[in-house]
């Protein structure tokens, strides 16, 4: 009995610690499982943020939205707005395949890219299958912000991300010269994307990589026909965006500009025209190329190429003077590697 009476504590204490060991054990297991949840918990969280911001700083933004009240409200002037249409080249891409008729703008052309084949639009009058139902402020979104009138972004096949630097005023204009146009009846059938490219939210985080709708302004340091020939250039004929490289995300790369690039299509290259190319051209070269579709090397120029001069040469020659003065001062930029 004193044996049992002395070994007492110590059994007390084995025991005692025995509990100790497996109370930690216990509340150790119900702690797993509290931070797992814990964890979980704060990724979807952190993860429901990153979702939600993403979708609102990609959302379609219209350029009508801060635009003064009432300003395309504005009557245009359809003589005005067929120059526009002419620098534009809206013709050579919007017109019906098939037919003579650079004016039966029912779309339908195949444009073959990485992503997959787009289809252009129907941007006749029709009131169903074409923008006869727009108003001015839709045109204007659609080329200032590349924003469709549902609240869609469009892609960027359309070169939205020059026509955005255009004046309002040439919106307006060009949207009245579109009202005396023929509506032309037909969709044009749908575009054939990858999976992926399917999902049209992605070109919002497109436009925050490469898109600004920064206007030109004059510089005040060069004369009016240079301002006229940049205005041109770098918005309504769009120069940069056939002749120059682009990245893997179909934005331009800058160092690039003007420098010439695989056409989009991958049919062909098109050539730099910078002064590092065609430096030995003289303006009035330059100009003479935009109104007869030949070089001073009296090689006639092809492909796509002959569509847009098809359209220069219905801009008056002092425009085509102007975007041979802008070309002309271009930073000299080696050709790119196809």
């Amino acid at each position: 009995m004193a044996v049992v009476i002395g070994l007492w504590p110590i059994v007390t204490l084995v025991g005692t610690l025995r509990m100790r060991r497996a109370f930690i054990r216990f509340t150790a297991l119900i702690r797993r499982p509290m931070r797992a949840r814990a964890w979980l918990f704060s990724t979807a969280a952190a993860l429901a943020i990153v979702v939600v911001g993403t979708w609102l700083v990609t959302a379609p933004r219209p350029a009508s939205s801060a635009a003064p009240a009432g300003i395309f409200d504005q009557a245009g002037d359809p003589a005005k707005g067929r120059l526009v249409f002419a620098a534009g080249d809206c013709a050579s891409c919007h017109a019906s395949p098939g037919q003579s008729d650079r004016l039966r703008l029912g779309g339908g052309l195949a444009l073959a890219s990485p992503y997959g084949t787009f289809r252009v639009p129907n941007i006749s009058m029709d009131p169903v299958d074409g923008i006869g139902a727009w108003r001015t402020k839709d045109l204007a979104d659609a080329l200032l912000s590349g924003v469709s009138p549902d609240g869609a972004h469009y892609y960027p096949v359309f070169p939205y991300s020059s026509f955005a630097h255009m004046a309002v005023g040439d919106v307006i204009d060009l949207m009245a010269y579109l009202r005396t146009l023929p509506a032309v009846a037909g969709r044009a059938p749908p575009h054939d994307l990858d999976p992926i490219f399917k999902v049209r939210r992605f070109v919002g985080a497109w436009k925050l990589l490469y898109f600004s709708q920064a206007r030109i302004n004059p510089d005040a340091s060069r004369d009016e026909k240079w301002n006229r020939g940049r205005y041109l250039v770098e918005s309504v004929a769009h120069c940069a965006e056939c002749h120059s490289t682009r990245d893997l995300f179909g934005g331009i790369k800058e160092a690039t500009r003007f420098a010439g690039g695989p056409d989009p299509e991958g049919t062909g290259f098109d050539p730099n025209i910078t002064p590092k190319h065609i430096g030995d051209w003289s303006e009035q070269d330059i100009a003479d190329l935009l109104k007869t579709g030949n070089t001073p090397n009296h090689v006639r120029i092809g492909s796509s190429m002959s569509e847009v001069v098809t359209n220069t040469a219905m801009l008056p020659d002092s425009d085509r003077a102007a975007m041979a003065s802008y070309l002309k001062s271009l930073p000299p930029r080696p050709t790119p590697k196809p």
